[in-house]
């Protein structure tokens, strides 16, 4: 096996673009939100600063490190366990918002469903490459332990950030060799389920009724929806310039966190809010191109369940931002504000950049 005397170029410059435009957007994003709070206009920019300085040890950290390591089985089922018993514990937590998704570590606020992204991936991709999925038997192992991470992750309650990591996890199955009649009878089973889940709350029925027609209710339920599509309305085709949209103005709800697309598209347009979905496409091409040439299946699968991490979930996020889907809740990588969901890109294209150095 040969090895990179350094990591995949495109990748490693991909990354470090998307977290200094991530930083910049977000700023004038969050300016003022945070002097309507009483705070500095530079209070969220310096929190998510900090938390890309620790990202970038982190990347860099996660990029040496030889990913096969990941495979042994102590350490797969160690992250695993850990996830899962941090997830128990976010359902004792005081809700927020309606959700209990965050718990105090170290003197720190966690949410664990972001790392749990990281270690379903990596779990996922043991089994599998160890046992190709090729048999119903062989399937178990795997749907399992993605359907236990997934299960309490709704319990919190997040159905989005459940269904997306359901779906990664199911793509990583395929990839490793499963048949598509098996997955298809698997979405058999899936798509009532999920409908389940939307029908057993009042709010996601409310959220799926108002994608489907914002204007109906644009004062409450279609609120969201109708600021952001305000906001790119404004922007026409080359925005209204850096700083200057007025939508983020307590107009539009959280333009820092999950709508920060639609801050992107006023104030820089149809050709700038383009240019990002071009980004994350070329990113996660690259990514999926080099990670299928890993020497090992386990390689192959953890580079490319990474890449739907960052990018499966950017294009989700942009959706919810242009009225393409039904508000989920998932960041927009390495954009919005979060720490636990800048650490969790921040390790993924370090383990993709892993994968490009022990590419033959």
């Amino acid at each position: 096996m040969s090895r990179r005397a350094a990591p995949d170029g495109f990748l490693f410059a991909g990354t470090l673009m998307l977290l200094v435009f991530g930083l910049v957007m977000l700023y004038s994003a969050s300016a003022f939100v945070a002097e309507a709070g009483s705070r500095s206009p530079f209070h969220f920019l310096t929190r998510q600063a900090v938390w890309a300085i620790a990202g970038m040890g982190l990347m860099i950290a996660a990029a040496r490190l030889d990913y096969r390591v990941l495979a042994r089985p102590a350490v797969a089922w160690g992250l695993f366990a850990v996830i899962a018993a941090l997830l128990v514990a976010t359902l004792g937590t005081a809700p927020i918002n309606g959700s209990s998704r965050w718990i105090r570590l170290f003197g720190f606020t966690l949410q664990p469903s972001e790392p749990a992204k990281l270690a379903v991936i990596i779990l996922v991709a043991h089994l599998v490459a160890r046992n190709p999925p090729d048999t119903w038997r062989r399937l178990l192992a795997p749907l399992g332990c993605i359907a236990v991470i997934c299960g309490l992750i709704f319990l919190q309650p997040d159905l989005g950030t459940a269904t997306f990591l359901g779906i990664t996890g199911v793509m990583i199955v395929y990839l490793g060799g499963a048949r598509i009649l098996h997955l298809g009878a698997l979405a058999g089973v899936a798509v009532p389920l999920m409908a389940a889940g939307i029908l057993s709350a009042e709010y996601r029925v409310r959220r799926v009724t108002s994608f489907l027609d914002p204007f109906a209710d644009p004062l409450d339920h279609g609120f969201q929806l109708v600021q952001s599509l305000i906001a790119l309305g404004r922007g026409g085709l080359t925005g209204v310039g850096f700083s200057n949209g007025e939508q983020k103005l307590l107009y539009l709800p959280e333009p820092h966190a999950d709508f920060v697309f639609s801050v992107i598209g006023e104030e820089l347009g149809l050709i700038g809010g383009a240019a990002v979905i071009a980004v994350f496409f070329l990113y996660g091409l690259r990514a999926l191109v080099v990670s299928a040439k890993a020497p090992d299946l386990f390689g192959k699968l953890v580079g490319c369940g990474a890449a739907l991490a960052i990018t499966l979930q950017a294009f989700i996020n942009i959706s919810v931002a242009t009225g393409l889907m039904p508000t989920t809740g998932l960041p927009l990588p390495f954009v919005s504000a979060g720490g636990s969901a800048l650490l969790t890109s921040m390790i993924a294209a370090g383990l993709i950049l892993s994968v490009s150095q022990r590419v033959p």
